[in-house]
């Protein structure tokens, strides 16, 4: 039987996300009876095919989803009957392995940077509020794990950055495209572009070289 202090010792243990995935997921639908199992981190989640992206946006559309707005807002572990009525829901979400849908905040500089999200199937047990609990002590630990982990990378930094702006720099730095970032942060092209432009300002560059030199020189 899988308990929470076992789950908290296996996230601790994880040396990085692929780790993190295989010794936790199947663990944690165990502990919650789940039918479906996902951790999502957004800056590190690998580009997927173009399908696939686009019903992950849909899913994670605080227009679309209540529940992904629920985390949104406040950062905290919620189920779909806390947002919105059962029928509702299933207006929203008809799949019958999704009849009912529980998700936690992996959250990092005050900022949601992930999602662990859970399914049950039509004629299991709704989630309840011992689930929730124990999923909020669950998000703790994983989002300990991320801040240690980003923690031990050399990542650009500079004070004249906001945090975002320090993920697109890092992901620049990287070699990724103004689509591949967009993909990765779950934000518009525009918005990677006009970023771009602001922090070219900022830092009195004019190219994605210069840029990524200077913040170097700047961690030196």
């Amino acid at each position: 039987m899988v308990t929470l202090q076992a789950l908290f010792r296996a996230i601790a243990q994880a040396k990085d996300e692929q780790s993190l995935r295989l010794h936790i997921s199947a663990q944690i639908r165990e502990y919650f009876s789940a039918t479906r199992c996902g951790l999502f981190l957004f800056a590190q989640t690998p580009l997927v095919d173009s399908k696939i992206q686009k019903a992950l946006q849909i899913a994670l559309s605080p227009q679309y989803n209540p529940v992904a707005r629920y985390l949104i807002e406040r950062h905290a572990p919620v189920h779909e009957a806390l947002v919105v009525e059962p029928k509702t829901w299933k207006l929203i979400c008809p799949r019958a392995d999704h009849w009912h849908v529980m998700a936690g905040p992996i959250v990092s500089a005050g900022q949601l940077v992930g999602v662990v999200g859970f399914t049950r199937k039509q004629g299991m047990p709704a989630f309840d509020l011992q689930n929730l609990t124990d999923l909020s002590a669950l998000c703790l630990h994983i989002s300990t794990w991320v801040a240690t982990a980003n923690s031990q990378q050399p990542l650009l930094q500079t004070e004249r950055l906001t945090p975002r702006e320090a993920q697109i720099a890092s992901l620049v730095a990287q070699g990724r495209t103004n689509a591949e970032i967009s993909a990765e942060l779950w934000i518009t092209e525009n918005s990677v572009k006009q970023a771009l432009k602001r922090m070219f300002r900022k830092l009195k560059v004019s190219s994605r070289t210069q840029m990524v030199a200077k913040l170097s020189t700047v961690l030196k």
